[in-house]
Formats: C-alpha cells, structure tokens, sequence
C-alpha cells in the first residue's frame, strides 16, 4: 500500500525531532578527540627523540646522529633519482640591468622534465663569484617570489640561482589549456595532490622537489663565473623547507638560511599543524626524526635561522629549534655558527631581515667582504622573467610532470602481488588492534521507540581517548539473531529515517549496529570543506606518528564486532559488515583480519589504489591513503582474500569517485578489471 505524502512527512518530521548525536561542540567533536590522540602519540615520539638528542655529547655521537638522520630522511622519502646526466640547459634571453643582469635558462632536472629558472649574475668584480641556490617559497608566481634578496645578492657580488618549483611559476604539473591554469588547484594542492599518488608506491613528492635543487646545484658548479666551493642555499617559506631537505642532503651546500620554517613538531602541532604535502613525511616522528635534525645535520657549517614576530610558523617554536640547534653546534665548539634572527612583521622576509641574509652570506661566503646595506631597485615585470613563449612549460615544450614521473616509476619498482599476509596489512596500516579482545562497553545516550524496534543512540571506546558514536537498533522480538554492522559516514539522520537503510536491515530480521568511526563528522554542522584531497590534515597527521585513517578505523570496526559478539542475542556466525563510500576501504581490511566477518557488502566504495597512481587527477585519496600499499597489495587483491566469504560490490566506483564503467577497463591488466568481473 502506497503511504501518502503527508505521512511520510510527518515519519521524517519524527526522525528529525530525535536527538542522534553523542558530540556536543567542537571541542568535543570526533575532529577534536583523534587531533588530540594523535598528537599525544606524536608527543611520546617527541619525548624519545629529544632524550637521544639530550645523550649527544661527542662529536662522534653528533656524526652518527647526522649519519643516521640523512639515512631516515633518503629512506622515508624513497630515495633521490639516480640521475646524473646532462642538464642540457637552453638559454631564454638575458635582461640587463644596472651592476647586475638576469640570464633566463631551462634546465633538465630529469630527462624531459624541465626547471625553468632566472639566473641573477654580478656585472662588477671579479669571477668565480661565490653562489646562492634559492629554492622558492610556496608562492604561485614561483620565481617571482623572494626577487629582492636575488637583486640584493647579485649587486653584492653573488650568482643568485632563482628556479620554479613544482607546480608553480611556469611548472603547473597538472596543466590545463582551456583553464589556463591547474585542474586540482593552487600550487599547495598540488603538491599535496600529487604526494598522495607518490605516497602510495612508498615516495614522497620531497624526493623530486628536493632533486631539482640538487639539480640546480649542478647548473651553478657548470658556470665558469661560479667558485664550486663557495655555494650557499637559502629560502623562506616552503623555500625554507627545501633549503633545509637540500643543504642536509647535499654536502657542496657550505651555508644555509631558512626564514620562515625551522620550528619544532611539537610547537606545530599546537599551531597550524601538518603545512604542505613535501612538509610531512610518513613515520617521519615514529622515527625519532624533528625539523631541528636538519639543522643540525648541517653542522657545523654556517646555518641562519629566521622568523618574523607575526608569523603563523610559532616563533616559540623557532626560538625552541634554534635553542637545540645551538647546542648540538657547541658539540663542534661553532656555536658561532648558527644564529636566530628575528624580524618584523607577518610571514616573508622584510628589508631588515634581508640585510641579515646578506650580511650573513657576506661573512661566510666572501670572507666578510662587503656591505649588507640593500639598494632599493626596480623589479622588472613579471612576464619578462618568463622563459617559456607560453607562460608554461606544459604548453610550451610539454616533457614529463610528477605525475607521468610517478606512473613508469611505479611500473619500475613495485613487484608482482604475491601471497598477503597479515604482518604486511598491520604493518603499512598501523593496526595493532586484535580481534577477539574484551568487549568494548557500549553508552546509552538516548533511546527511541519505534514500530517494531528500539532505537538507541550509543557510543563506546575502542581505545582510551576516542570515543565512537553509532545507533543500535534492537528488533522486539527477543530471539538470537543475525546481525548487521554498518559503517557510514553519512548523517545518522538520514540512513535512519523511518523507511531508510537501517530500519530495511531490521525489518529484514537483523540487530543492527551503525557506526562513525573515528574523525568522521558525526552531524552535517561538524561536517569541514576538505576539497579535492579529501581529509589531509587528519591523514598526514596520523601518518607523522606511523598511524593511518584505514588502520584505524579500521580497528574501530573490529573493536564493535567484538561488541556484537558478546551479546547473548547475536548469531556470531552470522555477522554481515556493511561500508559505504570511502569506509567500506576500512572494513575491507577489517575484514580480512577478522574472520568473524561473515559476509561483506561495500557501496560505492572505491575500488583499487593503482587507478589513483595510473590516472593524473583523483579525488579524496587522503581519506583512505596507505604509504606504501601498493609495494604489497591493491584493494582487488584484499577482495580476492577474502574467498570463500562472499563479497558484495554495490556500484564501485575509480579513482574520482564515479561509477565504474565496465567498457572502460576490459584489459585484464587493468587494476579496476577485476572489480567489474
């Protein structure tokens, strides 16, 4: 019988009138409890690795420490290119200037992969002149950026080697025409968009960021006018960050300033928390590891640390790095070494904070030669620095991105999937949770009386510090039964509507118990604006501390099945888990190391990591990222494991979230093939 309109109003009227939620305000939100679980794990790293630090009184335990740390580093960034063939520079004008000019030049960082860079060259004295790299910040214009500093340098008697980062200036990596501009967004996302498809074959976008400085070092030693023992590296910013990943790992590097970054993960982690995708490494605190480490791999070479008074990089935080730093260049005796300046003002390099970068490279670099004062000039406009015809190297010469880099290394480096094992899913995905432990207690926050059912709004713990808010559903028949566990992110309004998902699975016979785990909103108010790379600031940092989105909700479901199996009123043979959307990633790894998962029902679920890596856009590959899965298995291959236990595939859907269109992937090759068989 057809229910008329106005009943079904008043039934949704009913559901919107019961109170479904545990969390109260943001503060008490499932955001706010895993950023402070997180952050307790990362503060325990921190405790370790600063004791280590604290026990370093010898030279020799300083060159260990340094050793070990550049081994960590190279390790969690997947190594650096073995590359080391022609540059192949092509010049691309010269702009002259009074007592310095720009020299425009492409280079090659990797074969077809282009660096387009403005070289600032004294017109006075006398070379080999002593030079600066200058990685830039995270500044759309790319080379544009930090130009005073270039200026200032060359007029004091310096080659000042300004290049485009990736994904910015004229290095847009995922470049469109019709846009004019990138398809995922601004320089930032990219960087992150694009870390999330090197993460998953186990590397970090750092490792090609960091070789086009490399790079670049190798272009100014290949100038006749450059002395190759007198370089220097600095940059403020995500300039600052490569200044630092590039001057540990490069030993020609013989003085450094970073402004705006060196700080410490603890007082980050307080502040803005996870910057940029190349920023956070995975395990990077679950090693022992801090930004101070670079630094003081640094040592006991000349290092300025800057900051400005106004900047959102904690000023306590530098002022804590610099302190550690200090000390660990006393254990060379060159505690002169390194200094801390602080400037006025918001994030950026002021005037007054460019004269210490000048003064410092002057003492260092040239012998104390010189005057740091700055000459105001004018800065020429920016599309004369330009040194493509286009604007844009994508359009102008084409050559590879970061993500063609990413899919042949991907070819080259991940073996053929082999037997799984349990040790390698608990590894990458940090589980540590096992089935079959004391039932978690479960918090009866509300309860509703419904046709044929009870409805109650639950919460229990899977660990100390989280709490997880779910609806139990409870038919009033009271004989032992099948149940039904759900794990969905959409509002618990809407799958539990009178006549919705949840009550279906009741009147179909089943105890039903739906679940949010951990971090997901619980409401659409707690909902936040994650955009195209799904929630990374919760993925990146959960993986600083060798944790992940996957391994633990995916512990947060074996935790309610062990709730489900200690009811008297539960068919334990009989357990059915249901994800939607991104969840049914989690559950598909609970799955496989919880046998008492009966039967498995995914709904447009995304269905293989692989298509993320062999297509350039995707989206929210953040909410179910794993670093380094693809070196063991893809989701097809977790499905394919879980035989003879029958597996539903309910619209699955590629790498942007859309349907999967079986003409799209005949080829058994393809990782979404097997999916759609």
């Amino acid at each position: 019988m057809k229910i008329p309109a106005i009943a079904v109003l008043f039934l949704m009227g009913l559901a919107e009138a019961e109170d479904l939620t545990v969390f109260r305000g943001p503060n008490d939100s499932p955001q706010a409890q895993l950023t402070a679980y997180l952050d307790a794990i990362a503060h325990k790293d921190l405790e370790r690795r600063n004791s280590d630090i604290a026990a370093i009184t010898t030279r020799d335990q300083a060159t260990r420490r340094q050793k070990l740390v550049r081994e960590k580093v190279l390790a969690l960034i997947g190594g650096l290119p073995n590359y080391h063939g022609p540059l192949n520079t092509r010049p691309a004008g010269v702009l002259q200037h009074d007592g310095y000019r720009i020299e425009k030049v492409i280079y090659e960082s990797l074969p077809r992969f282009y660096v387009t860079a403005n070289v600032y060259v004294p017109t006075h004295g006398t070379p080999p002149f002593p030079a600066v790299l200058m990685p830039i910040g995270h500044w759309e214009g790319g080379k544009e950026g930090d130009r005073e500093i270039a200026i200032g340098l060359a007029m004091k008697g310096f080659v000042a080697l300004e290049y485009d980062p990736i994904s910015q200036g004229e290095r847009v990596q995922y470049y469109d025409p019709d846009l004019g501009g990138s398809k995922v967004g601004p320089s930032t996302t990219e960087h992150s968009h694009a870390n999330g498809q090197t993460l998953l074959i186990g590397d970090s976008i750092a490792r090609y960021r960091i070789f086009d400085g490399i790079r670049g070092i190798d272009y100014l030693q290949s100038r006749q006018d450059v002395d190759p023992q007198r370089i220097g590296c600095a940059g403020c910013s995500g300039g600052g960050t490569l200044t630092a990943y590039i001057s540990a790992l490069d030993d020609r590097v013989k003085a450094a300033m970073a402004a705006c970054y060196i700080n410490t993960w603890a007082d980050l982690l307080a502040g803005p928390g996870p910057q940029d995708g190349e920023q956070v490494f995975p395990r990077f605190l679950a090693e022992g590891l801090d930004i101070p480490d670079f630094v003081e791999t640094f040592a006991p070479k000349p290092w300025l640390i800057e900051s400005t008074r106004e900047d959102f990089f904690p000023l306590v935080g530098a002022e804590h790095a610099y302190q550690e730093a200090k000390r660990f260049y006393s254990v060379y005796g060159a505690e002169d070494h390194i200094a801390w300046f602080v400037g006025p003002g918001g994030h950026g390099v002021p005037p007054v904070s460019r004269e210490a970068i000048f003064g410092w490279f002057i003492r260092w670099l040239k012998n104390g030669e010189g005057d740091s004062k700055e000459t105001p000039v004018k800065l020429d406009a920016p599309h004369d620095l330009l040194c493509t015809p286009t604007g844009q190297v994508a359009s102008s010469l084409g050559g590879e991105t970061i993500f063609t880099l990413n899919k042949a290394r991907a070819v080259e480096i991940l073996p053929p999937h082999g037997q799984l094992s349990a040790s390698d899913i608990r590894q990458l995905t940090g589980i540590t949770i096992e089935p079959g432990g004391a039932a978690p207690s479960l918090t009866v926050h509300n309860t509703y009386a419904r046709s044929g059912y009870k409805l109650e709004v639950v919460s229990y713990e899977p660990e100390p510090g989280i709490r997880i808010p779910g609806l139990l559903l409870t038919p009033n028949a009271g004989e032992r039964r099948a149940a039904a566990l759900v794990v969905d992110s959409r509002p618990k309004q809407t799958i539990a509507r009178p006549g919705g998902d949840l009550e279906d699975l009741v009147n179909a016979g089943y105890l039903v118990l739906a679940i949010q785990p951990r971090g997901i909103p619980e409401s659409p108010q707690q909902s936040r604006m994650v955009g195209i790379l799904g929630d990374y600031r919760d993925a990146s940092r959960a993986y600083l501390v060798g944790k992940t989105l996957v391994g633990m909700r995916a512990e947060d479901i074996t935790r309610a099945v062990d709730y489900l199996c200690s009811r008297q009123d539960v068919d334990t043979a009989k357990i059915t888990a249901i994800g939607h959307g991104e969840l049914g990633v989690p559950l598909l790894h609970a799955a496989l190391l919880d046998r008492r998962i009966s039967r498995l029902v995914l709904e447009q679920t995304p269905a293989s990591y692989r298509a993320a890596v062999d297509h350039p856009v995707t989206r929210e590959v953040y909410d179910v990222l794993i670093p380094g899965v693809l070196k063991k298995y893809d989701l097809p291959d977790l499905v394919a494991a879980l035989k003879p236990r029958p597996v539903v595939l309910l619209n699955p859907v590629d790498q942007l979230g859309k349907p999967l269109e079986t003409g799209r992937y005949r080829a058994p090759g393809d990782p979404l093939h097997e999916f759609l068989q």
